[in-house]
């Protein structure tokens, strides 16, 4: 048309066809023009669709690109005697490859390497930008291409609202943004000016704002912790990819701490619910071993060592139950899992090292903990589950080196470069023994209060049985019992229980005598009583947990003993003379105490009772027991006044 318009037409123009001719030449240009346009605009609408084909396949090099790249490193490290993780469970290539393998499940046998312009018939472009060049309307073009990408980037960064449930959904949101610029970067390179660098970097840097705040809020809803993975692969080659092409990506590996942060969360979730399986399925008892193969498969999973079981011979037990070595293992398979995400992160194996002592701590401290100590306030354990308890923690916190070591050497960090992160897994175990401990003495004192309850005494006897009461010598068959499985916890834990045991049972029987609602007991029930506490105090005799000495546990006794010396002797002159003594022989005995017992020894019908045998006998002896009444009071008055 230029050629007709400028040689051709001259030598013509005289003619009336060749004006007709030249009059339609600007409406052919517009024809043209709408032609190519119309190509184009069939152009954008074929890459919208197939922006993810696209994206697709740069995500795939750029995978294969950085397996290569990895394998190339590892062969170097062998070459020059260096490690790469001593971990050969999870070696990083494994994520890659199933990451890659998600990439190709539509064409697993695709042996040829595409490219963009494989992919892409870019001719419409080329042809609607030199032909708007041409007409010299090129602005108008430029103008049109980037609205309209701009249009379909924001279609793009939009994503499927249900996107978080699958990690396909997420794929395909990565692959077509990959998509858009890397038709972008290609139109950059083949074209002056349509695109520039400046264009691109700031649809980028409006592209990288949108994705982050999308993959903030959906990656929030996942509550799967392999989803999150998977979500973190795919965010590594998106970025590793759009890198390749020059785009700044920081700010997608800043985010991904925040997703590490969040998929420890779902780690320790989905690891309380194995915790408490574990706990669940245990039977609290020491594990039974019955030969040397089953020996072997215990410390295989467990870090045991001791002499004096290895010479023992079959069939012999482990002192800790079957959870201990569960949870040891599940500790490092939380390990492995955690070390799944501080893969390809660009981060040195020094801050690795950290961030699995930080998590683990997390583990330890926080999920273990609080399963433990659900546990042990659960109202189906009992003593002796509590005793296995208290055994099991301390095995696991003699194994908290055992994984500091692992961590060491699983990120190839060496100890005397560390300044290291410690496990607190000493303090965790510490805190649920204690706990353990104190719900041991609750509990005992719980049993305690059951047998007390079943006391069926007649408190208006004249005489005694001559034996000790049933429910008193039932329960003294319990301590005994359950003190003989006290001897395996560690410290002065039984020793403790047992003083703690007598003392709660001789405060029950001194409130058992001084109850408000017992109003009259005679001096045949009290000797009664005194058949019991006597029973009490040979239990207390027999040491029946080693470790205390001498008279200890009698003395938990003691009150009971003297108030009931006093009354069965009757030595009221003894006890009001010495009162206040240090030497005195009922220095235990509290004159308020004494009160309390004597009134209920006095019958106003004056029958069955100590003091109408008195007043019958020796009207003297009433008088004295006035007397005794009357300064007892005396006594508990001037208590009350000083107090």
């Amino acid at each position: 048309m230029e050629q007709l318009e400028n040689v051709f037409f001259p030598r013509v123009s005289q003619y009336r066809f060749c004006q007709l001719m030249i009059e339609n030449l600007p409406k052919l240009r517009e024809d043209i023009k709408e032609i190519s346009m119309s190509d184009l605009k069939d152009f954008l609408e074929s890459i919208r669709k197939h922006s993810d084909k696209i994206g697709e396949t740069a995500m795939k090099q750029a995978q294969q690109q950085k397996i290569f790249n990895v394998a190339l490193q590892k062969q170097n490290n062998v070459k020059f005697g260096k490690n790469v993780y001593i971990n050969d469970r999870i070696p990083e290539e494994r994520n890659e490859v199933e990451l890659k393998r998600g990439f190709e499940e539509e064409d697993e046998n695709e042996e040829e390497v595409l490219t963009v312009q494989d992919l892409v018939d870019f001719s419409p472009v080329y042809r609607c930008l030199h032909i708007y060049s041409v007409l010299g309307d090129e602005e108008t073009f430029e103008n049109y291409y980037r609205k309209q990408r701009k249009k379909q980037a924001r279609l793009v960064l939009q994503p499927q609202s249900n996107m978080h449930e699958t990690v396909d959904g997420y794929r395909r949101y990565f692959t077509q943004i990959v998509g858009f610029f890397v038709v972008e970067d290609h139109i950059l390179h083949v074209t002056q000016g349509l695109v520039t660098r400046a264009y691109t970097d700031e649809l980028w840097n409006m592209a990288l704002s949108k994705i982050i705040a999308v993959l903030r809020a959906h990656s929030s809803y996942c509550t799967d912790p392999d989803l999150v993975l998977e979500l973190k692969n795919l965010i590594v080659i998106f970025a590793d990819t759009l890198q390749g092409y020059g785009f700044p990506v920081n700010r997608l590996f800043d985010l991904l701490f925040e997703i590490r942060d969040q998929y420890n969360e779902t780690l320790l979730k989905k690891w309380a619910g194995v915790f408490r399986d574990i706990f669940e399925e245990d039977n609290y008892s020491p594990i039974p071993i019955v030969n040397e193969e089953e020996y072997k498969v215990v410390i295989s999973k467990f870090p045991f060592q001791d002499p004096d079981l290895e010479k023992q011979s079959f069939p012999k037990k482990f002192p800790m139950s079957q959870s201990v070595p569960h949870i040891y293992i599940q500790v490092k398979e939380f390990i492995y899992a955690s070390l799944k995400f501080s893969e390809s992160l660009h981060r040195s194996s020094t801050e690795i090292d950290d961030m699995l002592r930080k998590s683990t701590n997390l583990l330890l401290t926080r999920t273990l903990s609080s399963c433990l100590l659900n546990l042990i306030r659960k109202p189906h354990i009992g003593l002796t589950e509590l005793v296995q308890i208290i055994i099991n923690t301390t095995h696991l916190e003699q194994a908290c080196k055992y994984l500091e070591d692992f961590i060491t050497n699983i990120t190839n960090i060496s100890q005397e470069t560390v300044h290291t992160t410690r496990l607190y897994g000493l303090s965790t175990f510490k805190d649920a023994r204690h706990a353990a401990e104190g719900e041991i003495y609750t509990k005992l004192n719980q049993k305690i209060d059951e047998f007390v309850q079943l006391a069926d005494y007649d408190w208006t006897m004249s005489e005694p049985d001559g034996r000790a009461s049933g429910y008193l010598m039932d329960l003294i068959n319990f301590l005994r019992s359950i003190f003989q499985v006290f001897t395996h916890l560690p410290g002065k834990v039984a020793q403790t229980a047992c003083m703690s045991a007598c003392q709660h049972l001789s405060t029950s029987l001194m409130q058992m005598l001084l109850d408000s609602e017992l109003k009259q007991i005679s001096m045949g029930a009290v000797q009664q009583f005194n058949l019991d506490v006597i029973q009490c105090e040979l239990f207390a005799s027999s040491e029946p947990v080693p470790g205390l000495q001498g008279d200890t546990l009698q003395l938990a006794f003691i009150d009971l003993r003297q108030l009931l010396d006093l009354f069965m002797v009757w030595d009221w002159s003894t006890y009001l003379a010495d009162y206040g003594q240090p030497a005195s022989k009922y220095l235990r005995v509290n004159p308020n105490t004494a009160l309390t017992l004597l009134e209920k020894m006095k019958d106003t019908s004056k029958k069955n009772n100590i003091f109408a045998q008195f007043r019958k006998n020796d009207r003297d002896k009433q008088k004295l027991i006035e007397t005794v009444v009357k300064q007892l009071r005396s006594l508990v008055n001037g208590m009350s006044q000083h107090t």
